[in-house]
């Protein structure tokens, strides 16, 4: 098994320009990450959600009801290609930004894509970013959750007040070390505890899934022994 773990980052996209193509439910949470980082959404799509609607409506994002031209890529930061069905425009989009330097993301296509979108938890000033390096998108998604109930209102009150403090403590204490103690301080006793769960019969299921010929996963009667979707098996 081939897998890129890729490198972490944090991309500043405030007041730049990112297209996105699709208007679906993965277009609408893209667009919304985008947003919330402050960027210049601009967004190719026949049908939109509700949300992706209203944005345009407000404009807050620049929709454009038309197929994909190859100057929509003029003066653009990244695109995000969130498109399922079809191919061969994801694979032209994907080599005419790849030719022209440009970050691209194509949706469950990792081949095509020059960055990474991993799982995000968003409380407050916290990003917290989860990746499997595309081994299970699943097990971030759950990951994700499970964080976002953690970490609560109190939580954001105790980042807000860090950060008040932090600002304050730049402008009046000039010595680096001292600042630095100052600070760690705050947090010395911060700690998160907790306990792993998994599957009941997560191996047998795995095996199962690596074993059977997968052909009759929707028919209850005849899926294979152990089979994630069995209800005789399905524990979580």
């Amino acid at each position: 098994m081939n897998i890129n773990p890729l490198f972490q980052v944090g991309l500043n996209v405030l007041n730049r320009t990112c297209l996105v193509l699709g208007g679906g439910r993965e277009a609408e949470e893209k667009t919304s990450r985008l947003l919330d980082a402050g960027a210049r959404v601009v967004l190719l799509a026949t049908d939109l959600t509700p949300a992706l609607a209203e944005w345009a409506k407000t404009e807050r994002i620049f929709h454009c009801a038309r197929p994909f031209l190859e100057s929509d890529l003029n003066e653009v930061f990244l695109v995000v290609n969130t498109l399922t069905d079809k191919p061969e425009l994801t694979q032209r989009v994907w080599e005419l930004a790849n030719a022209r330097n440009i970050l691209i993301n194509s949706y469950d296509q990792p081949a095509l894509c020059t960055f990474g979108m991993v799982a995000l938890v968003d409380t407050g000033h916290l990003r917290l970013s989860i990746s499997t390096s595309n081994t299970s998108p699943s097990l971030a998604s759950r990951l994700r959750q499970s964080f976002e109930q953690l970490f609560d209102a109190h939580f954001i009150s105790y980042l807000d007040a860090l950060a008040a403090a932090r600002e304050r403590v730049r402008s009046k204490v000039g010595d680096r070390t001292t600042r630095f103690a100052l600070l760690r301080a705050l947090v010395r006793g911060f700690s998160i505890e907790g306990k792993l769960h998994y599957p009941t019969h997560w191996q047998r299921q795995v095996d199962a899934l690596l074993t059977c010929e997968l052909t009759h996963c929707n028919d209850q009667r005849q899926c294979c022994k152990n089979c994630p979707l069995s209800t005789d098996v399905m524990v979580d």
